[in-house]
Parts: structure tokens; sequence; C-alpha cells
């Protein structure tokens, strides 16, 4: 199985170019995991026949949202955190919303493992949504994970977890490290937060197969023709449970892939366990 994720930022404009046409052909996805789609699945103009598709929409039209189109069905969708979850971490509404209705975060559970996709949310310049996501947000999302796979919502399953994580781990993450240490993507909260996924067992699938390799990134901002000259940062993933990250290969980025600020990621899987 081929398993993709793309922050799409903005689903429409995407197939309006007619990059999500080509996408499709160029790759032949069996799962597509998409982030910041901006819209409803009825303000979608999609013909898929091959695909099962669940869109979660945040509630202010135009924002955020997350889908996932898959070949197989899954058993079951869960929209957003769960309220245990919700309560428990005390995840905030701010000035920016509530970060419970922006349709961040689905999960799908299929025969052999839990897939989540997650568009986390952005510290913002000013950093005005960093507690949000370091203090509630992060810790959230882990201790959800924590209880897919333990078999909350289901039988105990392996979780495969994608998404723009808003965040560069480390150094080698992103072209500018030092002129950057501190803002935004790239403040040492925001950086151990992430590392919390990995010391909790989660494997980064792209950084275990390519320890070392350099300008390997995923987003690059419109000014100054930073894609172009690839100044860029990685802050999209695919991370997996431990029993399950054996059966993960060729994790891989798609610059070439136009029509978004942020390309596909992809790591193929086993259909079955080993």
């Amino acid at each position: 199985m081929r398993l993709f994720s793309w922050n799409v930022n903005g689903i429409r404009a995407v197939i309006k170019k007619g990059a999500f046409a080509q996408f499709l052909d160029t790759y032949q996805p069996d799962i597509i995991c998409l982030q910041e789609t901006k819209a409803s699945r009825d303000q979608v103009e999609l013909d898929l026949p091959a695909y099962h598709e669940h869109f979660y929409a945040a509630q202010k039209k135009g924002y955020a949202g997350t889908a996932i189109l898959s070949r197989t069905q899954p058993r079951q969708y869960r929209d957003g955190l769960p309220d245990t979850v919700i309560t428990q971490y005390g995840l905030p509404v701010d000035r920016y919303g509530n970060p419970n209705d922006e349709g961040r975060i689905i999960a799908a559970e299929f025969d052999n493992f839990w897939l989540v996709t997650c568009y986390t949310p952005n510290a913002k310049g000013d950093l005005s949504r960093l507690q949000l996501r370091v203090n509630h947000w992060d810790p959230a999302c882990l201790a959800y994970l924590k209880e897919l796979a333990a078999g909350a919502y289901s039988q105990p399953k392996p979780v495969l977890y994608s998404g723009d994580m808003n965040v560069a781990h480390t150094a080698i993450d992103l072209a500018n490290p030092q002129a950057n240490t501190g803002k935004h993507g790239f403040t040492a909260e925001e950086r151990r937060g992430f590392q919390h996924y990995l010391d909790a067992g989660f494997v980064d699938t792209f950084r275990a197969a390519f320890p070392e390799q350099t300008g390997a990134y995923t987003w690059w901002s419109h000014w100054a023709n930073a894609r172009a000259r690839n100044i860029g940062w990685r802050i999209d993933y695919w991370l997996a449970s431990a029993d399950i990250a054996p059966r993960v290969t060729n994790p891989a980025i798609h610059p070439r892939q136009m029509g978004s600020d942020h390309c596909p990621v992809s790591i193929e899987i086993s259909t079955s366990a080993r």
C-alpha cells in the first residue's frame, strides 16, 4: 500500500490548477491524507469512484480542515479529539476560535492499523498560539494516539500518524536554523513537543531511513523564490508506532509535485502483519 500525506493549502485551488489530477495519475496512491483542505465535501468538485472519501471541515468556512481518501473502506472514522481528552488537557478557546472546531484531526480504523491525519495548530508569527499547541494540543494528540493503540475505541492496533505538524524537529530539518531559532515552527517548546512523540515510541519514518540527509524539505515560503532555491522546512511527517515501523518502507518526499506551498510525503507498508 502506498500512503500519501499532503497539506494542499486549499483543495479547491489544487483541483482547479489540475495539480490534484496530476498527483493521482503520477503516484496512484492507495490512501491519501489531506490537510488544510479549506472546504467541506459539498464544496469540492471531485469524482473519484475508486476512493472512499471522508472530509472533516472546520466550522469556519474556508479554514483548516482534513480529509482521508482510501481505496479500502475503513472500519470506522473518528473526527476530532475525544471529549475525554479535550477535558483532560483543557484545550481552550482562544482569540482565533475553538481548536476543536477546526477540522484538524481524523482517525480511520483499517484491519491492521489505525491511520491518523492531523493539521497541527500553527504557533503563529507572534507565538500567540504557542501555549495552545505545546501545553494542550500536542500532549492531547499524543494521548489520543496512545488510546487508539491501546484499544480504547476498538481492539489494540498499531498507529500511523501523518500530517503537517508545523514544526521542524532538528536543525537538519530546515535550511536556515540559526536565523529561525525561537521563531514559530522552530521554538524549543515545539521541538520538545515533537520529541515527546519519539520518546513515546513513535518513529519519524523519513529520518529513521535518512538520518543525515540535508535539503529534504516539505514546505517553502512564497517569498524570495524559496522553493526554486530549496530554502525550506521539513514540517510534514509520517510517524509510525514502534510495532508497525518495521513494516514501513520507502519513506519519501515529493518536491516536484506542485499545487501547494507544501509537497506530499509518502510511505509504503505491507498489507498484513509479519
